[in-house]
């Protein structure tokens, strides 16, 4: 009976020191409070291009290093890891978090444009919800303000006035939407109300376009009791039109309209 207990208690021995030889380096670094090895091992993992290592390395020693003089680098490089191994919702809080400790660290104004790139890979196509996108506009605006000569100030202005015209055609398309289910006059008031909002949508000429042909449409079929006055209300659409679109490809189609209104009436 010892003897079987002991030859039992020999075989765990040995699987644990053969799990133990089996232990990878990295492991065995992740598992290390050498700050000065691990620190060389992330940018080493880093370097070579393993950024989910060197990722969960940058991880532990934001643990070892806080308060001293390598937190700043651990924190901005645990985000560019997770950045480089295309985490981008992690990357965003590495960063984020980067810049609440250290606004005017060496690696801010970097992080900032990291962070923005990370929201903006996180916006979605104009007929989804635009909430990442208000968000990534916000984050530009600030990044532009704080630094409106910086590295990277021409690509924020690029993906700022991007994302503007993604609004925009959101806002012009849902109104639109109106028209396309044959509800002229809630077209006409969703489409009018679309540049009450914003008066230079990037749409603004098809949305006024919209806008007349659905007060044409909407008065040719009113009762005739209606018609007159209601077609009154095209010509002045009509007129706007023309008055900031004279050489619009619409035109054509809107003089022919607008003719035949002034031969009925």
């Amino acid at each position: 009976m010892k003897k079987s207990t002991l030859i039992s208690a020999l075989g765990v021995l040995l699987l644990f020191a053969g799990l133990s030889a089996c232990k990878s380096q990295y492991d065995m670094m992740l598992e290390s409070n050498d700050v000065d090895a691990k620190y060389k091992a992330a940018f080493d993992y880093f370097n070579s291009g393993k950024y989910n290592r060197s990722a969960a390395l940058f991880e532990s020693l934001a643990l070892l290093t806080n308060g001293t003089e390598r937190y700043d680098t651990v924190m901005y490089y645990w985000g560019l890891s997770n950045y480089s191994y295309k985490d981008y919702y992690t990357a965003e809080t590495n960063f984020q978090q980067y810049l609440n400790y250290f606004p005017q660290g060496d690696f801010a104004e970097m992080a900032e444009f990291l962070r923005i790139d990370c929201l903006y890979r996180a916006t979605l196509r104009y007929e989804l919800d635009q909430t990442a996108t208000y968000t990534a506009i916000t984050a530009i605006g600030e990044y532009l303000t704080a630094h409106p000569e910086g590295a990277n100030a021409d690509i924020c202005r690029h993906r700022m006035e991007e994302l503007g015209e993604r609004l925009d055609r959101k806002a012009y398309e849902n109104a639109k939407i109106y028209y396309r289910m044959e509800d002229y006059l809630a077209a006409r008031v969703a489409l009018r109300n679309v540049l009450k909002d914003d008066a230079d949508n990037v749409f603004r000429e098809e949305i006024l376009y919209y806008t007349a042909m659905a007060s044409y449409k909407y008065a040719d079929m009113s009762v005739p009791a209606k018609k007159k006055e209601r077609f009154l209300v095209f010509q002045d659409d009509y007129l706007n039109f023309i008055g900031e679109y004279p050489e619009s490809s619409h035109r054509k189609e809107l003089d022919g309209l607008y003719n035949r209104v002034k031969e009925k009436n």
